[in-house]
C-alpha cells in the first residue's frame, strides 16, 4: 500500500488471530503496571481450559502479550518466547493449522505448565535515528519443536485470569523438492505492525515514521481497525491444500531470504494474502525457480511493491527489517548500492518493474468494484460455468492492479478479468491474469486483496455471496491443484490477449503514478 490504507476484511468467523490485527499507534513509552506475586496468588481459580485456538477472551489493553525470538525453525530446533503480563500466572498452547476435518483446521500440538507471570520492561527504541522500537524483554519459555511437523502455528498466550493473545509461528520445510511452497509475507506484516507507536506506515502525534521496524516486539493487541487477512490469508490456503491432499512445503519470506535455495525442485510457489514488501534476495529466488518451471501465484494485489533489506540485530540475523520507503533519498546506500535502495521496485534509483515477475502493477487504494470475467474458457475456471462478463461484485478490492502493455510484461499473457472503474476521479481498469515461460512455468496473479478474503464465509457485511465464494473456491483450487503437478505451461499455454483491452501504457493514477513508459 502507499499509505495507510486499510483493508475492509472483517473475518465474521475469526479465522484470523486477532492479535495480528494492525491497530492504530500506540504510544512508545506505554508504561507497563507491575504485578504481586506469591503462592496465594498464583493459586488463584484456574483460566479456562484451552480447548481451541481461537481467542475466547482477547486481550485488548495489552494484559498479556509476547513474541517469539525467531519467525521460523526446521523441525526439532527450539524458539525463544518473550511475555509479559500483569496476571499472576501464564501458560502456553501451541496448535498447528491444517485439514483435520469438515470443520477442524487446528490442533493442539503442546502446552506449558502455569509460570509465574509478571511485567516486562516498556518499549524503547534500538536506533534512535532510525525509530526503530523494541521490546527490551528476557526470554519467558524456550520451546522444542522435536517431532512437530512443518506447517503454520500459533502460540496461544493464557493469562490465569483468562485474557489471551496469540503469538504466530513458522515450522519450516527442510526441502520444497517435489511440493508446492506455501509463502507467507512476513515482512508485509511487520511492515504494518505499530506496537510501541511506530511502523513503517506511522508514528506518534508529533513525530515521524520508523525507518526500520523490528521483529522483536509483539503484533499489536486485537480489536483495533486494520488490515486484517494476514494469517487468515495462511490459514485458506494451508487448509484447502490439505483438503485437496497436496504435498506442501511451508516457508516464510524471510525464509526465502536467508536460504538461497528454499524453493528449489518446487513444483510450484503459492504467495498468500498481501506480499508487499521484498529484499532481493527473495524477487532473485522466485525469479530462478521460475526459470526452472516452478508455477508461481499470487493471490493478492499490490504484490512486492516496497524494496527493502534484512538485517542483523543484537537478537540474531534477518530480526531487522529497513524500508526507508517515500525518503528512500535518504538510504545511506543509495549511492553506492543503489540495487539496495529500498525504494519502490519500479522508482529510480535502481528500477526494476514488479511487473517483470507478477505481469501487472499495482494500480489504486481504494477500490470497491465487480470482477469481470473476459476468458472463461480459461482452464482455471473449470468447474465455475461463467460466462464472458460475469460479474461478481465486490471481488475486486480494496487494492488492484493493472497491466501495463510494455516491454518488461511477461508475455504471451492472458487477461482472465477485466473492469473499469475509478480511482480518486481517475479512470482506469483493473485485471487478473496469467502468463507462461519458456520454462514451462505457469503465473497466476489475482490482481485484487479481496481474493482470499472471499474464500471466507464472511469477509465484510455483504460480502462475499454464495455465488462469489463458490467462484473464487474453485478456480483457487484448480490453480492449485495444477501447480501442484508441476510446470503448468506444458499443458495449459496462455492464449495472449492483451490487445484486445484498452490498456494505457502510462500511469495517471496519483495512488501510484511514478515514472512509467512505453521504453521501460
Amino acid at each position: 500500500m502507499t499509505g495507510s490504507s486499510r483493508s475492509i476484511c472483517v473475518l465474521g468467523l475469526a479465522l484470523l488471530p486477532a492479535a495480528l490485527v494492525v491497530p492504530g499507534p500506540q504510544p512508545a513509552t506505554q508504561s507497563l503496571s507491575s504485578v504481586t506475586s506469591g503462592a496465594t496468588v498464583l493459586n488463584q481459580v484456574a483460566a479456562p481450559r484451552p480447548t481451541h485456538w481461537r481467542l475466547t477472551k482477547p486481550a485488548r489493553h495489552r494484559q498479556i502479550e509476547g513474541y517469539a525470538t525467531r519467525v521460523s525453525v526446521l523441525p526439532s530446533q527450539k524458539v525463544g518466547l518473550k511475555i509479559s503480563t500483569g496476571a499472576a500466572r501464564y501458560r502456553v498452547v501451541a496448535f498447528r493449522f491444517g485439514a483435520y476435518g469438515p470443520h477442524k483446521i487446528a490442533k493442539q500440538v503442546w502446552s506449558s505448565r502455569w509460570h509465574r507471570g509478571h511485567r516486562q520492561p516498556r518499549a524503547k527504541f534500538s536506533k534512535r535515528r532510525m525509530r526503530t522500537i523494541v521490546a527490551p524483554w528476557h526470554r519467558s519459555l524456550t520451546v522444542s519443536t522435536n517431532g512437530w511437523r512443518p506447517g503454520a502455528y500459533v502460540f496461544k498466550l493464557i493469562a490465569g485470569n483468562g485474557w489471551q493473545a496469540h503469538v504466530p509461528f513458522f515450522v519450516r520445510s527442510r526441502s520444497a523438492r517435489g511440493k508446492l511452497a506455501l509463502v507467507a509475507p512476513v515482512t508485509t506484516w511487520q511492515a504494518y505492525n505499530d506496537w510501541g507507536g511506530y511502523s513503517l506506515y506511522v508514528g506518534p502525534s508529533g513525530d515521524r515514521r520508523s525507518w526500520a521496524v523490528s521483529f522483536d516486539r509483539p503484533y499489536p493487541p486485537p480489536g483495533q481497525p486494520g488490515p486484517r487477512q494476514n494469517l487468515a490469508g495462511v490459514l485458506q490456503a494451508v487448509v484447502m491444500a490439505g483438503r485437496l491432499g497436496l504435498r506442501v512445503a511451508y516457508l516464510t519470506n524471510v525464509d526465502l531470504d536467508a536460504h538461497p535455495h528454499a524453493l528449489r525442485g518446487a513444483k510450484g510457489m503459492i504467495m498468500v494474502g498481501h506480499s508487499e514488501y521484498w529484499t532481493r534476495q527473495m524477487r532473485r529466488q522466485v525469479s530462478r525457480a521460475r526459470a526452472h518451471g516452478t508455477n508461481l501465484a499470487f493471490f493478492g494485489a499490490n504484490t512486492m511493491y516496497w524494496r527493502i533489506r534484512l538485517q542483523k540485530a543484537r537478537s540474531g540475523p534477518n530480526r531487522l527489517e529497513v524500508g526507508w520507503r517515500s525518503d528512500a533519498a535518504s538510504d545511506p546506500v543509495a549511492q553506492a548500492h543503489p540495487r539496495l535502495t529500498t525504494a519502490r521496485w519500479r522508482d529510480r534509483p535502481h528500477p526494476d518493474k514488479e511487473s517483470k515477475l507478477t505481469g501487472m502493477l499495482y494500480e489504486c487504494f481504494p477500490v470497491d468494484s465487480p470482477y469481470r470475467v473476459v476468458s472463461p474458457r480459461w482452464w482455471g475456471f473449470r468447474g465455475t460455468h461463467v460466462h464472458r462478463g460475469d460479474r461478481f461484485p465486490h471481488l475486486v478490492g480494496t487494492e488492484a492492479d493493472r497491466v501495463y502493455p510494455i516491454r518488461s510484461t511477461p508475455r504471451p499473457l492472458q487477461i482472465l478479468s477485466h473492469v473499469r472503474y475509478s480511482c480518486g476521479g481517475v479512470g482506469t481498469s483493473a485485471q487478473s491474469t496469467y502468463y507462461t515461460t519458456r520454462s514451462g512455468a505457469g503465473v497466476f496473479t489475482a490482481g485484487t486483496l479481496n481474493w482470499m478474503c472471499a474464500l471466507l464465509p464472511k469477509c465484510s457485511p455483504g460480502f462475499p455471496s454464495h455465488r462469489t465464494r463458490h467462484f473464487v473456491h474453485r478456480t483457487t483450487a484448480n490453480i492449485l491443484k495444477a501447480f501442484a503437478r508441476g510446470p503448468a505451461g506444458r499443458r495449459h499455454p496462455a492464449h495472449d490477449n492483451v490487445r484486445k483491452f484498452h490498456l494505457p501504457k502510462h500511469n495517471q493514477v496519483p495512488a501510484s503514478r511514478v515514472v512509467v513508459s512505453g521504453s521501460d
